[in-house]
This record gives structure tokens, C-alpha cells and sequence, in this order.
């Protein structure tokens, strides 16, 4: 078969985020050597709660070349700076983890070093007050400053952007097949060979992209491909959403209240609010969730409830033979730290760096799996962080999140933090020194000391150092117009 010639055959089973975002990109990235057919049926839903998002997101949006304004119209959007985390640490206690850097590093050590010896001189504000996104945050400020001087991203109605992205995608020759998958068929050799829909019509493809959700139909139930559970260290396993109208101004932010099993969140959007509750089923029941629920929403009720039953791990492999899974077949980690679009999107970039076209590496495939991996451990271990280190032992569920043995990376982390306030992070994990720093301070751990470089400072120095940072973003964030301006002459849904 000449190379030159012959287009990969890509099935992508399943539509929605996953799907579309997949479909879009090797779409527009791989058009004249692909040929991509994705197979969804309009009588199965898609989970379709993961409205906010994290700054990657915008990467991915401009590698494809969409317009940011256009695409904000139609997939209802507001900004996001962060996201407010409320009754984590104990009852009636708030902090944000904001997007960007706090203060000015040294390369020998992080800001939050300059800040401990100032907070230990009496001199220094809070933490957040240096950032200049949460800070922009809580004043409801948004707008695009020079240079990308401020870090953002979106909240999103993720059902319009499956559709937008449908849209690109079909303009880059993806064919979108409508009916359920009826079977599959594997090759001699093991590989998936083709998927039969309900109607009888049967597609043979090279490589298959899994993006059935939870049941995972080719990656796990046709090949068999391993699931880590990861219940023992995330114990949460449902969740409820519902949609309501707006009756507040939109806030430049995430809300993620605490609860006595779990958490709920508050998403804006310009037409409407989503939310939803995060709860364990051993700690409350699903009748006490929904009442929490719907006890805390403002505003009309649009939708009906929808239960979503989950279960927090990953998969022992996310390639496996000629099968890629993306998305919720993948892996879950709950929407807490917004991660589920992000893992999408490095899911698509990384295949297609490593795009099969030829036929399949195992190389290629062993790299995929590594790189996947060690990303969605350094998720998990930052959103175990959230449950364990509180001071919270109001009920049963919070008493175990804050006993419970925590995996011996993020352990060390901690204790490195609380000795000495420094970070460790891997080369290339997605959370940053910053948001490492912020959640764990919010959380309560304070280190002991800090790095030698801040008492090369005089304290005057010090002293003068953060009065400079200081001013600099409150004079910034006085410039910015309020957030609900700025929509209404950016990106105002008509």
C-alpha cells in the first residue's frame, strides 16, 4: 500500500465533548491524509457537565483557529479567573485558586518565600492580594490586557460546543454516522477491525478513537483494558446537575462549596447558571443530595435533575492495540479543579504528535500511555490535596477525607511544603508552583520557614517590594471594565 496515497481510517465511537473535540482536530490538523467517520446516536446522552474550564483550553482553540469572539457567542460563555473554594478548610472559610501567578519569583525560589518573611515581619497582606486574576476575581474585573497580561478561561455551555465543534469538523470532511454500535470485530491479531451499527451498516477502520464515555464499549469491553479504582483515595461517586436562570451578574469564577459529603458548584453562564453536587452515596443519600441541591440554586429551574453515577480511577492503559480511548472511557477525575476538557485536549495533541499514520508503533503507543499517565496521577494527586488537608471534622465524611492515607508523591509534597515552602513539581504536570501554593495555604498548611534568598532583603526592601507589587495590580485591576461589561461589547449573546 503506498504511504503517499492510502488515508488512516479513523472511527471515532461516540460524539459529544470527546468526540467532537477529537473529530475537530485531526479534521483540520490531518485532512488530506485522513478519513474520519464518528459514530453517535441522538438517543444517547451525553454526560455534558463539564462547563468550566482552565486555561489550556485557549491552546487548543487557537491551534485550530477559531475566533474567540464568535466561538464565546455561541457556546453562551462567561470568563473565569479561578475558582472560589468555600467551607474547604472549615465551615464559613473562602479562598480562591486563581489562574496566573501570585507576586515576582526569584529563580531561586518562589514568591511565596518573599511573602512568608514579610507576613513573619507583620507586614504583609494576604497571599491573593499579589495576584492580580484573583484579585480581578473578587472585584468582578475582567478584560484582555497586553502581552496576555492576565490568565483566563471559560465557562461554557458544553452541549454548543459539541456543536460548534461538529460544525468545524464536518467543514474538514469528518462524516458523522447517526445510530447506536451494535458490535465489534476484532482481527485476527487482536485489533479492532470493525464496529457494526444498529441499521446493519458495518465500518472497518485503523485506528479506533473510544469516546463512548463510562461504558468504555471498545476499550474496555471489547479489549479489556484494566481499570484502576481510585475510590479509596476520592470518595465521592455521584453527582447531580441541574440548570437554572440567571438572576444574578455573572462572576468571573467557579464556586465550589463544600458540603458535609461532598461539594457543589455554580457555573455562569451568560443565559443561564449551571448546578450541580459532587456527594459520596455512603455519607448521604441521593434523595438528601438533590434536596441540598435544589434547596441552594437561585433562580428558575430549567431542566429536570440527571443523576450521574461515577467512579474516580483510570485506565491501565488509555492506548491500547489500535484503540485510543478519550475521555470519560479513559479515566475520571471529578470536575472539581476543572480537568475533564483539559484531559481531552492533551489526549488529542499528544495523538496527534504521535499520529499512527502507516500503522501502529509500539513506541508510539508506550510513549502515549506514559505521557497520559503521569498527567492524570499529578491531577489526582492535586485534587486529593483538596479533601485531606482540611480542618474540617464536622461529619464522617470530612473526619475520613482528613485521616485517610494519601498517595506517598503528594504526602512528600506536603511535608516539603510545610518545612521549608518550597514546591515539587514534575517538569511538564499541569498545575503549576502557584496553584500548589495557593490551595495548600488556603487549606491551611503554612511552612515553617522559607528560602534564604528573602533575607538577602532589607527589610525596608521587603517592605517596598511588596508595596510595589501590590499597587501595581490594584492600579490595574482599576482600569478593567466589570465583568458583564465587558461581555455585553465582546461577546454579548444576542
Amino acid at each position: 500500500m503506498d504511504r503517499d496515497r492510502a488515508k488512516t481510517r479513523v472511527i471515532i465511537a461516540g460524539g459529544g465533548t470527546a468526540g467532537w473535540m477529537t473529530a475537530a482536530a485531526i479534521g483540520k490538523t490531518l485532512e488530506k491524509v485522513v478519513d474520519v467517520t464518528l459514530v453517535e446516536s441522538d438517543a444517547i446522552g451525553t454526560v455534558g457537565v463539564g462547563e468550566a474550564t482552565i486555561p489550556s483550553l485557549l491552546t487548543f482553540n487557537r491551534l485550530l483557529g477559531i475566533d474567540e469572539a464568535g466561538f464565546l457567542k455561541s457556546v453562551n460563555a462567561t470568563f473565569k479567573l479561578g475558582i472560589a473554594f468555600e467551607n474547604w478548610r472549615e465551615q464559613g472559610h473562602r479562598y480562591i485558586h486563581s489562574f496566573g501567578v501570585t507576586g515576582k519569583d526569584h529563580w531561586t525560589a518562589g514568591f511565596q518565600h518573599f511573602w512568608a518573611r514579610g507576613h513573619d515581619m507583620g507586614i504583609a497582606k494576604p497571599f491573593g492580594d499579589y495576584c492580580l486574576e484573583l484579585v480581578a476575581a473578587e472585584q468582578g474585573k475582567f478584560a484582555h490586557l497586553p502581552k496576555f497580561g492576565l490568565n483566563y478561561a471559560y465557562h461554557i455551555d458544553s452541549s454548543a460546543y459539541a456543536a460548534f465543534l461538529r460544525q468545524m469538523a464536518e467543514r474538514h470532511g469528518v462524516t458523522r454516522r447517526e445510530g447506536r454500535i451494535d458490535s465489534v470485530t476484532r482481527a485476527g491479531n487482536g485489533d479492532l477491525e470493525s464496529i457494526t451499527l444498529d441499521d446493519g451498516t458495518r465500518l472497518e477502520g485503523d485506528l479506533f478513537i473510544d469516546c463512548t464515555g463510562f461504558r468504555a464499549l471498545l476499550i474496555g469491553d471489547t479489549l479489556g483494558t484494566g481499570y484502576d479504582d481510585w475510590t479509596h483515595w476520592l470518595p465521592c461517586d455521584r453527582a447531580i446537575a441541574v440548570q437554572t436562570s440567571s438572576v444574578d451578574e455573572p462572576l468571573p469564577y467557579t464556586r465550589s462549596i463544600a458540603h458535609g459529603a461532598g461539594w457543589r458548584w455554580k457555573i455562569p453562564l451568560q443565559h443561564r447558571t449551571g448546578n450541580g453536587i459532587v456527594f459520596c452515596s455512603r455519607y448521604m443519600g441521593e434523595d438528601e443530595a438533590l434536596a441540598h441541591l435544589l434547596a441552594s440554586v437561585d433562580g428558575e429551574v430549567l431542566t429536570e435533575p440527571r443523576t450521574i453515577p461515577f467512579r474516580t480511577g483510570t485506565r491501565r492503559q488509555h492506548w491500547t492495540r489500535n484503540c485510543v480511548s478519550i475521555g470519560l472511557s479513559s479515566g475520571f477525575i471529578e470536575p472539581l479543579e476543572s480537568t475533564s476538557i483539559h484531559l481531552i485536549q492533551k489526549a488529542v495533541m499528544r495523538l496527534l504528535y504521535l499520529f499512527p499514520h502507516g500503522g501502529i508503533r509500539g513506541a508510539d503507543v508506550a510513549e502515549f500511555n506514559r505521557q497520559m499517565m503521569d498527567e492524570i496521577i499529578h491531577i489526582r494527586d492535586f485534587i486529593i490535596l483538596h479533601y485531606h488537608l482540611t480542618d474540617r471534622q464536622d461529619t464522617a465524611f470530612w473526619r475520613h477525607c482528613r485521616s485517610m492515607d494519601v498517595p506517598d508523591n503528594l504526602r512528600h509534597r506536603m511535608d516539603l511544603f510545610a518545612r521549608t515552602g518550597r514546591v515539587f513539581r514534575a517538569a511538564d504536570e499541569l498545575f503549576a508552583e502557584n496553584s500548589w501554593t495557593q490551595v495548600m495555604l488556603g487549606q491551611g498548611l503554612s511552612p515553617e520557614t522559607w528560602h534564604p534568598i528573602a533575607d538577602m532583603m532589607e527589610p525596608q526592601e521587603i517592605a517596598r517590594f511588596l508595596d510595589h507589587i501590590d499597587q501595581n495590580v490594584q492600579h490595574t485591576v482599576a482600569g478593567m471594565p466589570g465583568h458583564r461589561a465587558y461581555l455585553d461589547s465582546y461577546c454579548k449573546v444576542s
